[in-house]
C-alpha cells in the first residue's frame, strides 16, 4: 500500500501519470508496504498467460527476490523511475524516503533496484548513469544502503500511517536496528539473479 497522503497524477506526456504527495513526507516515513492485496505472479504463471497479460505485468510490477512479478493494487504501481530518487526499498518488505517530499512532488524509485527484466535507457537527468540495467543491485546496493542507513534511525520517532501493516517481527527488527542491537539487512536481499535474462542482455 502507498503512503495515504499520495495521488495519482498526470505528470508529462513522456511518463504519462504518476504519484505525487498531497502533503509533507519528513525522510524517515515509510512510503511504501507489500500488503495482503498486492498480488504476486511466479514466473510459470506470468509464461503462461496471453500477451496482452505479459504486458501489463512488464509495465506495472517489479520482480522480488524470488522472482516472482508483483503487482501492486493501488496507485504504488505508477510510482515513477528517478535516478535521484526519493525513496528507495528496503530489505524489510517496505519503501522509505530518503529525503523530504514536499507537497506536489512526485515520488521516485530507482528501477535499479526493481530487478527489471531488461535494460532501458531512462529520462536524462544529468547524472553519471543513463541507462538502467537487470543487475544494478549488484553494482549499486552499498551505495543504497548508505542512503537508506542515514534516514532509518527516524522510522520510529514519525508518524508512521503504515506502521498497522507491518508485522509485530518486522517493527520490532525496526527498532533493533535504531537501537544499534542488530545490523540492518542491505538491499541486496532483494536482489533475484535472473541468469538467463543476464546473459541474454549481455551478448546483445
Amino acid at each position: 500500500m502507498i503512503h495515504p497522503k499520495t495521488e495519482l497524477r498526470f505528470i508529462n506526456d513522456i511518463v504519462g501519470y504518476g504519484v505525487v504527495a498531497t502533503e509533507f513526507i519528513p525522510k524517515g516515513t515509510i512510503t511504501w508496504v507489500f500488503d495482503k492485496l498486492d498480488r504476486e505472479f511466479s514466473p510459470a504463471e506470468f509464461e503462461s498467460m496471453e500477451g496482452v497479460y505479459k504486458d501489463l505485468l512488464c509495465s506495472y510490477t517489479f520482480r522480488n527476490n524470488k522472482g516472482n512479478y508483483v503487482l501492486c493494487w493501488d496507485h504504488g504501481r505508477y510510482v515513477n523511475h528517478s535516478f535521484k530518487s526519493n525513496c528507495l526499498s528496503t530489505a524489510y518488505d517496505f519503501e522509505i524516503a530518503i529525503k523530504d517530499i514536499l507537497p506536489g512532488e512526485q515520488l521516485t524509485d530507482d528501477y535499479g533496484y526493481l530487478n527489471i527484466i531488461e535494460p532501458f535507457r531512462a529520462i536524462d537527468e544529468g547524472t553519471k548513469r543513463k541507462t538502467v540495467y537487470p543487475d544494478d543491485l549488484v553494482r549499486y546496493s552499498k551505495v543504497w544502503d548508505k542512503k537508506i542507513t542515514g534516514v532509518f534511525g527516524k522510522i520510529p520517532n514519525l508518524n508512521q500511517p503504515l506502521k498497522e501493516l507491518i508485522s509485530e517481527n518486522t517493527w520490532n527488527e525496526i527498532l533493533m536496528v535504531c537501537e544499534q542491537k542488530k545490523e540492518i539487512e542491505s538491499i541486496f536481499k532483494n536482489y533475484y539473479n535472473d541468469k538467463e535474462n543476464l546473459r541474454n542482455y549481455q551478448l546483445a
